[in-house]
């Protein structure tokens, strides 16, 4: 079946026109976009499909597009806001301008576990083993330019993804030097949620916090990339301090939303930040403040924790979705 596929990110939108079928995905055509040269989604679609070889245009059974913002359904049909980008998307206008024979419009995350079971063990790095139970909860977390969340509960023979905005709920510091990181947030936001910390631009606002606590911190320039603060973290010790918060920050919200599900399904880390920081992941601090629950502590290490490395997971789910998988 050839699909239209989408993965629509604040900082990325990846766009493929895929053949797939339950045990096939052979991507015809592939573009990725910087989101924010774009004014409109509708724009950026249609250069796609003006730059698409003919052969993979034609045809198209249907579309899905994975959206990193609510998705809401009215009486014009389904509609989305894009949390980090002034896009407005609309499913029937948008599949009329792109002549498109349906056009799905799902959660990002909600699109990352549908795309889960076309994983390979070569695609997930361990964080913890646990004892995973077949059919019980999933739980899919992950760091991008904002945080993403989505349950995956067993029903009638398969699992359903349920989205969900969790990375909204309001911050909660577990040690002074993050409460002091809340009220340096909050003399700046009206609402400081996770996804004002986990993102890159949360990064940069950590690095920024502590280096307003520390003396002889480096330059400031590399405070306005995430990136170069993560390159930076092997010499400046700030830069490595920032990292360490923010994979502790990381731990812990997994944690608490791992107790809100019991994801003795597993615990998966996904998003766009997670591959780039993986030894830091691995390091201890993750899973040291995942597993510590108080009482819950020996509930914590029995669920199995893992990171998701395949890059393009979004899309690939958006395409199954698409093909009703």
């Amino acid at each position: 079946m050839k699909v239209l596929a989408g993965d629509i990110g604040g900082t990325k939108t990846l766009l493929q026109i895929v053949d797939v079928t339950a045990d096939h995905y052979k991507v015809l055509y592939e573009q990725r976009f910087e989101s924010q040269r774009y004014d409109d989604f509708s724009v950026l679609a249609q250069t796609f499909l003006s730059s698409a070889p003919h052969s993979a245009v034609m045809a198209i059974e249907d579309a899905c597009l994975a959206v990193a913002g609510p998705v809401e359904s009215g009486k014009t049909g389904q509609y989305a806001k894009v949390t980090n980008l002034p896009w407005h998307i609309e499913a029937r206008p948008l599949a009329a301008t792109l002549h498109l024979p349906r056009l799905l419009l799902i959660n990002d995350f909600q699109a990352v576990g549908y795309g889960f079971d076309a994983l390979s063990r070569d695609d997930l790095v361990v964080l913890q083993t646990g004892q995973c139970q077949p059919r019980a909860p999933r739980l899919i977390l992950g760091a991008g330019t904002g945080l993403g969340v989505a349950q995956m509960i067993w029903q009638a023979g398969r699992y359903h993804v349920i989205p969900s905005e969790g990375g909204h709920a309001d911050f909660a510091p577990t040690d002074e030097i993050q409460m002091a990181l809340l009220r340096y947030l909050q003399s700046r936001y009206s609402h400081v949620s996770y996804d004002r910390i986990l993102c890159g631009p949360g990064l940069m606002n950590i690095y920024n916090f502590l280096r307003e606590h520390a003396s002889g911190a480096p330059p400031l320039e590399i405070a306005q990339d995430a990136a170069a603060i993560s390159a930076a973290a092997g010499t400046d010790p700030v830069a490595h301090a920032a990292l360490d918060m923010f994979v502790s920050i990381y731990g812990a919200q997994a944690g608490n939303l791992a107790l809100f599900n019991l994801a003795s399904g597993g615990v998966y880390v996904a998003g766009g930040i997670a591959p780039k920081i993986l030894p830091y992941l691995e390091a201890g601090g993750f899973m040291r403040a995942f597993s510590s629950k108080g009482r819950m502590a020996g509930l914590m290490s029995s669920l199995p924790v893992s990171v998701i490395i395949h890059t393009k997971v979004g899309v690939m789910g958006a395409a199954r979705a698409a093909a009703g998988m």
